[in-house]
């Protein structure tokens, strides 16, 4: 309750409309005041708290939004294109440890009090945080004030309309930060991006002790991988930093590469996840593979999704961007059931008994929904064909071929592609130097 003043329960009954009111002290003049307490649920994410302060004596009040929920497993970041004024009204939860961005003219608000309001309110505020002391700094710092003018009327500009498309992003370690998704959202105007934490970041939200932090994680120096063994590595498990355990295996895709299996299971948490990661020289060029799915032998394919890959499909509507399910090596099958459970546990499954999944969900966006999951929940049992497009920047993923080898597979294309300089500037490659790296500046570096 830090935000709103310091507790001093004196009853904790919800009234009739579900408020929960806790007797506080006003951090502005020490006197008692009310603190109001409002649990709701949020489509597409979860539970949260909505806290509101009031203090009859000196007339302050603060208003802050709580996650509900604990920390999850690993930390997420949003980022979305604005392109047209309706996208103003998506919803966007930014908890205290989340930073919001304005990433076209490098703008940051750090993490600060929860909140809960929708895209124009989130940059209103900054415009108003902003504009804060302008006056002032007029007369006092003329540089100062000219510096924030100029980041002022480029907001403006954005609020206005006249400054389509932007991006914005939240970024939030705790992985309680969210912006609102839709069906219609096509090529990178949404991409969500999960990311195991740091140990820094642990220490931030108190997972870890602050002297904990230097302690160093997995090593793999001076061992000789052998294909099909499986070796155990003693690491922290990501979500709740106690000891855990890394299975990996080296193993060989067929007509394909070597690839290295990782799993990690934490006995403390129950944390659970696998991932692929595959290596090897950076192509010149990325691949896109397309498959045919016609049968239900066709879902039975081997599948293997780079963390670097998107994975898209006109006829069902979906487009997967790289980082959202990081890698994996499965069937068409396994991944689009993975594809399907991890949306439908953002979208609808919310959880409680007082407010079944979706119910304060728009009727509008909930039909879209619904519409979308019935037609994936068809494919995956391969009740009408469609295709499905790998295409990874990096040309780490493959799709098994049902035909002899040397023999081409009639349901499989296969094409090379330049890389954008969006992909080259985000795998890195744009500034990496591949010649003449020994010498810097006429020295051996």
């Amino acid at each position: 309750m830090a935000a709103t003043g310091t507790p001093s329960v004196v009853h904790v009954d919800p009234n009739e409309a579900g408020v929960y009111e806790i007797e506080s002290l006003c951090m502005n003049c020490r006197d008692e005041g009310v603190t109001r307490i409002l649990p709701i649920k949020i489509p597409y994410f979860k539970d949260i708290l909505l806290e509101s302060f009031s203090c009859e004596h000196c007339g302050w009040e603060n208003k802050t939004v709580k996650s509900a929920g604990e920390i999850q497993p690993t930390g997420t970041k949003y980022s979305f294109r604005l392109d047209k004024s309706e996208d103003f009204q998506r919803q966007i939860v930014r908890s205290d440890t989340g930073v919001f961005r304005i990433e076209d003219i490098d703008l940051e608000m750090p993490p600060g009090p929860g909140q809960l309001t929708n895209l124009e309110g989130m940059i209103t505020k900054i415009k108003t945080d902003l504009e804060y002391d302008q006056p002032e700094r007029k007369q006092t710092n003329p540089d100062l004030y000219n510096a924030l003018d100029a980041v002022i009327q480029k907001v403006d500009k954005m609020l206005q309309g006249e400054a389509f498309p932007f991006t914005v992003s939240v970024d939030d370690p705790s992985g309680n930060s969210f912006i609102e998704p839709s069906p219609e959202d096509k090529g990178n105007k949404y991409i969500r991006t999960d990311y195991i934490r740091t140990r820094s970041q642990n220490a931030m939200l108190g997972l870890i002790a602050d002297d904990e932090v230097e302690k160093e994680g997995v090593s793999m120096d001076d061992v000789d991988i052998i294909d099909n063994t499986v070796y155990e590595l003693h690491s922290e498990c990501p979500a709740c930093s106690k000891p855990c355990t890394v299975n990996m295996k080296k193993t060989n895709v067929p007509h394909f590469k070597d690839v290295i299996i990782m799993a990690t299971v934490c006995d403390y948490c129950g944390y659970k996840t696998n991932e692929v990661k595959t290596g090897g020289e950076i192509p010149e060029k990325g691949r896109r593979i397309t498959l045919d799915v016609k049968t239900v032998e066709d879902l039975s394919r081997d599948i293997l999704k780079s963390e670097t890959c998107a994975l898209k499909s006109d006829d069902l509507g979906l487009e997967v961007q790289p980082g959202t399910l990081g890698g994996r090596f499965t069937t068409v099958e396994g991944l689009l059931t993975q594809v399907r459970d991890q949306l439908h546990n953002q979208i609808f499954d919310v959880g409680g008994e007082d407010l079944a999944p979706g119910d304060s969900m728009a009727a509008e966006s909930k039909e879209r929904w619904d519409k979308f999951f019935g037609k994936l929940d068809r494919a995956i049992k391969a009740e009408f064909p469609y295709t499905i497009t790998l295409e990874d920047p990096l040309a780490n993923s493959y799709v098994q071929k049902n035909v002899d080898p040397g023999q081409v597979d009639p349901q499989i294309r296969e094409e090379e592609y330049t890389r954008t300089d969006e992909e080259n500037e985000e795998l890195g490659l744009n500034d990496m130097k591949t010649e003449g790296y020994e010498k810097t500046d006429g020295a051996t570096s």
